[in-house]
């Protein structure tokens, strides 16, 4: 049986909405009142596991499930031994720099050497700052990061972004996008190679979805 590993939190409800389109019905996760993490597509034709959307690369490579849903952002900071197939074209962000507003710093190299970057994205922060040749400390935050520079811990932070309604209302600005990010259909290679549950199948359907715009 076909299994597939769905993101909690914004990206959940355009998952769902999109398996629907090619015939996989997991909307009882978002039931309020649900609080099953793994539930059965009413067909009967799949499994649905509700997880972290950093676990969900984690449960892809390891088998555990077959496709998965998750944004760009995570694959590229975790870089997992899965299968990138399908943009879902939905979920848009971007990876962004940002100080605050009243700082002088306009640029990332107008930093200071050995200054300090507060992220949850560690690894993507680090190698930015390594293209750029510039030494930084990587200070490791995984709640509000946007308190580093607030607080003077950091002079900047490296952090995703959807409208940079939160940055500015904590008085912070963008100075540059590292890269930008969408939602994607992720596989486990070997599934994939192997066509388990007809995935080759399932998979062009959402291919051609996402094209037409469903």
């Amino acid at each position: 049986m076909l299994t597939v590993a769905l993101p909690k939190g914004e990206l959940l409800k355009n998952s769902i909405l999109l398996l629907q389109s090619v015939g996989l019905d997991f909307s009882a996760f978002l039931d309020s009142g649900n609080r099953q993490l793994q539930i059965y597509d009413v067909s009967g034709q799949a499994k649905g596991l509700l997880v972290r959307a950093q676990d969900v690369p984690v449960y892809v490579e390891y088998g555990q499930a077959q496709l998965g849903i998750v944004g760009y952002d995570v694959l590229k900071e975790k870089k997992p031994q899965v299968a990138q197939l399908v943009d879902l074209q939905f979920g848009y962000c971007r990876m962004s720099v940002a100080v605050k507003a009243s700082a002088p710093y306009k640029l990332p190299l107008d930093l200071p050497t050995h200054g300090r970057v507060a992220s949850k994205y560690v690894n993507c922060a680090r190698e930015y700052f390594q293209t750029l040749d510039l030494p930084i400390e990587i200070v490791p935050l995984y709640g509000s990061v946007e308190l580093g520079p607030i607080t003077g811990m950091s002079e900047a932070i490296v952090d995703i972004v959807s409208t940079g309604k939160t940055l500015r209302e904590n008085g912070l600005t963008e100075i540059a996008t590292l890269y930008e990010s969408t939602a994607r259909l992720i596989a486990h290679p070997l599934s994939y190679r192997l066509n388990m549950g007809n995935i080759h199948q399932l998979v062009e359907e959402i291919r051609q979805g996402v094209a037409v715009g469903v």
